[in-house]
């Protein structure tokens, strides 16, 4: 293909109507006709990155393999299309302004009245263009943040219009997801909102070309007519988003209603080959049936909101069906747990896993957690401060060193097994300043990470800023906790295990970033496995 072809996605009426699994859908569909084909995310926020953002405000912090703390909708990027995203995937209001008034600074604009029209917009459009301008895609999709009408959107959508008229015909194209509510009194589905937030779209002079209408009830013909009419689209772009029981379900839904099909019309490309998706069929029954169920305790401490561990969770179900295994997750808050209670909470748990974090509320609870599971032999995952928890627990329970504790929590600590590198000591900012994205890592042959990954020299993304001190690693090691994964330029500690456990793990870094549909991660998969194991021997124990 000579030119890049470009697909907008625009949302109205509410936000939270899945734009981030429409765009990964289609996206999907598209590459399974064989089209390169990448998205990107830009976010109406004036952060520059999601970095500082607590959870409970925007969900987890996805972290790509260049470093770039990112919005979570990139991991369901990455997770549909099997392809790395990096810093060019994600713009965000507060880097596009920092950028511009960098520029400012250097002069860069001459002495300009520096406006939101051009100097903003052009900005926009440059970010919009960097990836379809490597001549790695063919197509990019961008998913425009927040709902038609925001006023932090509007510079965005006014970028929009202006690419779609610099583009020419054929070569762009926006596609509106909106809502269309049902009214229990009235017993009906209602258009109207719809109609209004397309015409608040052409307000800003957009007109768009398929409409994606997510819905808990089946869309009629004659409601797609009366939209179509209404909304200055083909009958045909309307697509109906019902309901689905997994967020896997939706581009098998998206092929049912030709949602690529009437994409492709629209950018003038052919339509030669079907869509070739055996292997996500494949996966989806193994994940609708199972042969098999584990439960799994999820420690946390912002278990509340569960797009805060979306990763994680999304892990689960990919090593899941690769099991064949269901995958009950049990969240539980990490605040809430106490000595006295400890046994009460952790009962009916095939495994443990102690989730990252940062700061010292709840911290305890994960300890304890942590200490349950390695003396009652269940299968334990900890990641990052994960891993940092069950090096702090084994100090204090086994070593005796009952102060030990990370500099984060107490910077006063006699015994920091865990503490800040030395190259942070001195910084002050928080935005940026951790270690990030794909580190190396090298596994020790006899060690049980390397039986999970099957290699030795492993890459794995990071988002911390305190390591493990290594100043406890002979003694620690001595006692039983080993440290199997280094970094080879570094020497720092990226992986721990007791060899005595049947399956003890804490890593460092967040394997939950890689792990997708089509390459499940081998750690994820090594863990449920282990649960399974060892569920069914205590169930054969329990019969003999």
């Amino acid at each position: 293909m000579s030119q890049t072809k470009y697909i907008f996605v625009t949302g109205g009426v509410t936000s939270s109507l899945g734009k981030g699994i429409i765009a990964a859908s289609l996206a999907k569909l598209l590459q399974a006709r064989g089209y390169r084909t990448t998205i990107q995310k830009l976010d109406p926020y004036i952060n520059v990155d999601p970095g500082t953002l607590n959870p409970y405000e925007h969900g987890e912090c996805y972290v790509t393999d260049d470093g770039a703390e990112t919005d979570l909708d990139l991991g369901h990027y990455e997770r549909f299309l099997n392809v790395r995203t990096s810093q060019a995937n994600n713009v965000t209001t507060g880097r596009i302004y920092q950028s511009v008034i960098e520029k400012e600074r250097r002069g860069e604009f001459l002495g300009k009245t520096v406006q939101v029209v051009p100097h903003i917009t052009n900005e926009i459009k440059q970010r919009i263009q960097i990836l379809g301008n490597s001549g790695d895609y063919d197509i990019v999709i961008t998913e425009i943040g927040g709902t038609v009408g925001d006023i932090e959107s509007l510079p965005y959508i006014e970028a929009v219009r202006q690419l779609l008229w610099e583009l020419g015909d054929n070569n762009g194209m926006v596609i509106h997801l909106t809502l269309v509510p049902f009214l229990s009194a009235a017993g009906e589905l209602k258009t109207k909102p719809t109609q209004h937030s397309v015409k608040t779209l052409m307000e800003s002079g957009i007109k768009a070309d398929i409409l994606v209408c997510r819905t808990e009830h089946e869309i009629s013909d004659d409601i797609k007519k009366k939209l179509a009419l209404f909304c200055n689209v083909r009958q045909e772009a309307v697509i109906q988003s019902i309901d689905a029981s997994t967020i896997y379900d939706v581009p098998m839904l998206m092929q049912e209603e030709g949602l690529d099909k009437v994409a492709l019309e629209k950018l003038a490309l052919p339509q030669e080959t079907e869509p070739n998706l055996e292997l996500w069929k494949q996966f989806l029954n193994k994940h609708k049936n199972p042969k098999n169920q584990v439960t799994i305790g999820l420690i946390g401490k912002y278990v509340e909101l569960q797009d805060s561990y979306k990763s994680i969770l999304e892990s689960f179900i990919h090593a899941g069906a690769a099991n064949e295994v269901k995958v009950e997750i049990q969240s539980i808050h990490s605040e809430h747990i106490s000595s006295s209670d400890i046994d009460k909470k952790m009962m009916g748990l095939d495994g443990i896993l102690v989730a990252p974090g940062f700061g010292e509320r709840g911290i305890e609870g994960k300890i304890l957690a942590v200490k349950y599971a390695r003396e009652n032999n269940v299968p334990f995952l900890g990641i990052c401060l994960g891993m940092q928890m069950a090096v702090i627990e084994f100090a204090r329970n086994v070593l005796g060193l009952s102060d030990a504790n990370s500099t984060e929590m107490d910077e006063k600590t006699s015994n920091p097994v865990i503490s800040l590198m030395e190259e942070q000591k001195l910084v002050t900012d928080m935005g940026g300043t951790m270690r990030l994205g794909a580190w190396d890592c090298q596994l020790k042959e006899d060690s049980l990470v390397h039986g999970v990954y099957g290699e030795t020299d492993i890459k794995e993304r990071h988002r911390h800023r305190f390591e493990y001190n290594n100043d406890y690693k002979t003694q620690m090691e001595e006692a039983g906790l080993m440290a199997t994964g280094l970094n080879p330029k570094t020497g720092l500690v990226e992986v721990i295990e007791i060899p005595s456990h049947p399956w003890f793990v804490g890593v460092q870094y967040h394997p939950e970033y890689r792990s997708t549909v089509a390459s499940p991660h081998p750690l994820f998969v090594g863990f449920v496995k282990a649960v399974l194991i060892q569920k069914q021997q205590q169930t054969n124990a329990s019969l003999a």
